[in-house]
C-alpha cells in the first residue's frame, strides 16, 4: 500500500486519549478546575471556538488525577452537550419569532413577529394571516417592537398599517 495513503488513514482515527477524545463532531478535554482543586471536562463542537459545555468530572481512584475517558463517558457527553445546543437554540428561537392570535369579524387572525438581529440595521417584521394561512398584511417594525394581543389588534383595526 502508498505510505501516504495510511498517513492519511491515521489522521482520520478518532482520539481517544484518558483526558481527550474526539469524535461525532466533538471534542471532549478534561481539564484542571480553576475554582476548586478537582477537574472538569469541556464539551467543544468541531469548529466552534468556545465550549458549548463545561461541567464538573470525576477524580480517579488516587484522588488526585481525574478518571480516564472512556467511550460511555464520552457518548453521554456528547448527548448532553447536543441537548444544551438544542435548548439554546430553542430559545434564540422563541426570542426571535413570537406569535399571537386575534379574533375580529373575519375570524382567527394569527399575527407573527419575526426579529433579525443585524449587527448593522435590526429590524423585525410583523406578518398577519388569516385561519387558511394567506398572508393579510405584512410590514416592516422596529426590532423592539412588543407584539401583544392588544398590540396586534390594534395594528389590525388601523388597517394593517405600519405601527
Amino acid at each position: 500500500m502508498d505510505q501516504d495513503f495510511n498517513a492519511d488513514v491515521d489522521d482520520d482515527q478518532p482520539v481517544q486519549e484518558p483526558r481527550l477524545w474526539q469524535g461525532n463532531g466533538w471534542t471532549a478535554r478534561v481539564i484542571k478546575n480553576d475554582d476548586d482543586d478537582g477537574w472538569a471536562v469541556a464539551m467543544i463542537k468541531d469548529g466552534e471556538p468556545e465550549p458549548a459545555l463545561v461541567g464538573p468530572w470525576t477524580m480517579g481512584r488516587d484522588k488526585k488525577n481525574p478518571k480516564p475517558l472512556d467511550l460511555p463517558a464520552f457518548h453521554t457527553l456528547v448527548k448532553t452537550a447536543n441537548e444544551v445546543l438544542r435548548r439554546h437554540e430553542q430559545q434564540l428561537h422563541a426570542q426571535l419569532h413570537k406569535q399571537v392570535y386575534v379574533n375580529d369579524d373575519a375570524g382567527q387572525i394569527k399575527v407573527m413577529l419575526d426579529i433579525v438581529p443585524d449587527e448593522d440595521d435590526p429590524y423585525a417584521t410583523l406578518t398577519a394571516c388569516d385561519g387558511f394561512g394567506e398572508q393579510l398584511a405584512q410590514v416592516r417594525v422596529a426590532p423592539d417592537f412588543k407584539l401583544s394581543v392588544s398590540s396586534a389588534a390594534a395594528w389590525i383595526a388601523g388597517g394593517y398599517r405600519r405601527p
